[in-house]
């Protein structure tokens, strides 16, 4: 059990299991609950799409979709982890921030987001930022 939060050399390429185990649990509910959701959106609609609207619901199909293949590799799409914590934290500082300040936030339209949206930061912590960073921002020639 306490090598859960010691670095995972041989197979995790140094990355703590328990931010494989948090980003995979992240993953698989961003495929199901997300995922069940905007396919639900797509599939359903009928009449005439708000062309915004349109988009974000094809984006939540697209990156909902793309979740699966981070429960089981889950460093490679850590670029995807980090672009939902990132639009969704946004987001939330932009649109629910004031909101809430002005108390305005409860019974807005935009509540059911925030409610949404405020659980991707429990993620934060669990990205292994280093790894991101060397890997993906500032990689290494060999």
């Amino acid at each position: 059990m306490n090598n859960i939060f010691k670095p995972d050399y041989k197979n995790f390429q140094g990355v703590r299991p328990i931010n494989i185990y948090v980003l995979r649990v992240y993953f698989a509910l961003m495929f199901f609950l997300m995922g069940f959701t905007a396919w639900k959106e797509i599939l359903s609609h009928a009449g005439k799409w708000n062309s915004i609207e349109a988009v974000t619901w094809s984006v939540w199909v697209a990156y909902a979709s793309i979740s699966f293949i981070g429960i089981y590799n889950t460093l490679k799409m850590l670029p995807i982890a980090v672009f939902m914590v990132f639009y969704k934290s946004i987001w939330l500082i932009v649109i629910a921030y004031p909101l809430w300040v002005s108390n305005t936030l409860k019974s807005s339209e935009p509540e059911e987001l925030a409610n949404i949206f405020i659980w991707a930061l429990i993620v934060i912590p669990f990205i292994p930022w280093k790894y991101f960073f060397n890997n993906f921002i500032l990689p290494t020639k060999k």
